[in-house]
């Protein structure tokens, strides 16, 4: 039987609090590319830095996580599916930053949020972002809704549904004039690939080890 919701939550904790799978479960869902296989660390970089938000929170159909989708009008990564977050503001903690761009994006109340643990920063290379990713637990959303000019569509996804192999799949892409097989995600008609799929890896790994499994 998979465990509930707190209990997953409660088992998530101790297990962020051990070593990550980090980068192995990253390649796992990276562009087939060598350049961009060797490029995962934030060490040493010179980058700017973001937070995101993994959430997880009671759904009909069983433990969710909350993704957000760019509009399609946009010039710039139209329809692009990514976890709440952004860049990190002087000052800041990068799990502040998470929490604060998750309001300001899905309306989601910071104080609803239990922040479990950091999961294995990332370096994304095209925009020069060093992504630290943070588990957090809400016991109830309330009423999530786009709160951001770029933010088109909010997807709560049954866990279950991202942890079924199915839901991973291959396609062919052309990056920078060259083919390359990329690994992504189908979730409910939209591609999750790049550094969201790539830190979805690592989550969904660490969500194995802390005993959920799709029914």
């Amino acid at each position: 039987m998979a465990p509930s919701l707190s209990q997953l939550a409660s088992r998530l904790t101790e297990r962020l609090d051990a070593p990550l799978p980090g980068h192995e479960a990253h390649l796992r869902m990276a562009p087939r590319d060598s350049a961009r296989q060797a490029d995962l660390s934030v060490n040493t970089r010179d980058c700017r830095e973001a937070g995101v938000l993994v959430l997880l929170h009671p759904g009909d159909d069983g433990p969710s996580v909350v993704l957000t989708v760019r509009r399609d009008d946009l010039p710039d990564h139209a329809g692009q599916v990514s976890f709440p977050g952004g860049r990190r503001e002087d000052g800041e903690s990068l799990s502040n930053t998470a929490l604060r761009e998750a309001e300001e994006e899905v309306h989601l109340s910071p104080a609803s949020v239990d922040v479990l643990g950091p999961l294995t920063p990332l370096f994304v290379p095209p925009s020069n972002f060093c992504v630290h990713p943070f588990v957090g637990h809400a016991p109830s959303v309330g009423s999530l809704r786009p709160t951001d000019a770029e933010v088109g569509q909010i997807l709560r996804v049954p866990l279950a549904r991202l942890s079924d192999p199915a839901t991973r799949t291959t396609e062919t892409r052309r990056l920078k004039g060259v083919a390359v097989d990329v690994p992504y995600y189908d979730v409910a008609g939209h591609t999750v690939w790049g550094a969201t799929a790539m830190m979805l890896a690592e989550f969904l790994a660490v969500v194995r080890d802390a005993g959920f499994r799709a029914e």
